[in-house]
């Protein structure tokens, strides 16, 4: 699937960017208050300040506007190289940096609200839910692969299946918090309270998947 995610070239490259910048934070917009089917590429236009032919300059259609637009949320708490492992940086650090953005990020108004948007349309349109799946939980999971991957091999954890033990971070770090957030129930984590679990999730994974000594 196409996600139109290079710069464009040349020198009005700077305007460009201000402009795909602004058809996004649109979109974002709109497709939260108004839902996926009663946004159009027009009102996405209007509500940016920039005109339809611009809009389809960036993005072929609105399914990939919609897709671009829930990478570029991600990525905001989650840029690609948090996971990363650089060289003398501690396992346990570069853990810590993931589960904090990605704390920030679920707990996130837009975040809440686009999960509850996805739930609705999720029986009416199961094409709109792997296009959500794949711009944003599915981009994190394969980051967070890879990175477990790289872990594995330096030996600081032992991770035979990287990929559950993605799901299995990620999970821990949503817990019921964010289940009572989406229900309506509760209230998001802040301040030393979500710094306080986080911390916690971290230390519980690191002991799961330590090394067994002889």
């Amino acid at each position: 699937m196409p996600n139109n995610l290079s710069a464009p070239n040349g020198p009005g490259r700077p305007k460009d960017l201000a402009k795909r910048r602004a058809i996004l934070d649109a979109a974002k917009i709109l497709f939260l208050s108004k839902g996926y089917a009663n946004t159009s590429m027009d009102a996405v236009a209007a509500e940016a300040g920039v005109s339809k032919l611009t809009v389809y300059s960036h993005f072929d259609d609105k399914e990939t506007l919609f897709s671009a637009a829930v990478m570029a949320k991600c990525e905001e708490q989650l840029p690609t190289l948090f996971f990363e492992l650089p060289d003398g940086i501690a396992v346990e650090t570069v853990l810590l940096n993931i589960a904090r953005g990605f704390h920030q990020l679920i707990n996130s108004d837009e975040s809440v609200n686009l999960h509850r948007l996805m739930m609705t349309l999720g029986s009416q349109d199961p094409k709109l839910s792997l296009i959500f799946f794949e711009a944003g939980p599915e981009r994190m999971l394969h980051g967070m692969e890879r990175l477990l991957i790289k872990v594995d091999q330096s030996g600081t954890l032992s991770i035979d299946k990287p990929r559950n033990a993605a799901e299995h971070f990620f999970c821990l770090l949503k817990g019921a918090g964010n289940f009572r957030l989406l229900y309506g129930c509760g209230e998001p984590l802040t301040g030393e309270a979500a710094e306080s679990h986080v911390q916690e999730v971290v230390r519980l994974f690191m002991r799961a998947y330590r090394p067994e000594t002889a």
